[in-house]
């Protein structure tokens, strides 16, 4: 085995150069999103959907305990049939999703982010009917984790302007 390894030696230039260019991790030790944890409450819901988004916000960002922000969404969907056999049954869904979301800061009611983030997930129909209605659920809490995620996702490129001045 040769000391100067082809992906080692890759591995070691690519860490020498995220160290050089300042990189920290968004949830890392003084990472910008870490500031983020605890301090988004987010709006009460009744649907399922809105169970989903909520349980997903929270394993990512924690329970709102000295909440700062409140992140009002509504999200909706609509499902297309996608594939059909010879005589006409379908066999194959697409779900598309959107969530559209403001985050506002609790002590001033001043909008300070907003966006619409958008995906698909699909499923199968074939096979028995409750096969089908699972896949079906299942479809839908995928998509609710993607636009969840996204919405996460786009919170932590926000961060460093959301935690300034902290």
């Amino acid at each position: 085995m040769s000391l100067l390894n082809p992906r080692l030696l890759l591995a070691f230039t690519l860490a020498l150069g995220l160290a050089a260019c300042g990189f920290t991790p968004a949830f890392g030790p003084a990472g910008p999103a870490t500031a983020l944890r605890g301090t988004i409450a987010l709006a009460d819901t009744n649907s399922r959907d809105g169970f989903e988004f909520i349980k997903r916000m929270e394993e990512r960002l924690g329970r709102a305990t000295a909440a700062r922000f409140d992140l009002d969404y509504q999200i909706s969907s609509e499902k297309t049939s996608l594939g059909f056999t010879p005589d006409g049954a379908i066999t194959r869904f697409n779900l598309a999703g959107t969530v559209t979301w403001t985050l506002k800061d609790r002590a001033t009611a001043q909008v300070v982010a907003n966006g619409v983030e958008q995906n698909f997930t699909a499923w199968s129909a074939t096979g028995v009917t409750i096969a089908a209605v699972n896949a079906e659920s299942d479809a839908k809490a995928r998509l609710i984790r993607i636009l969840a995620d996204q919405v996460i996702q786009r919170l932590i490129a926000l961060s460093p302007q959301l935690t300034a001045g902290e």
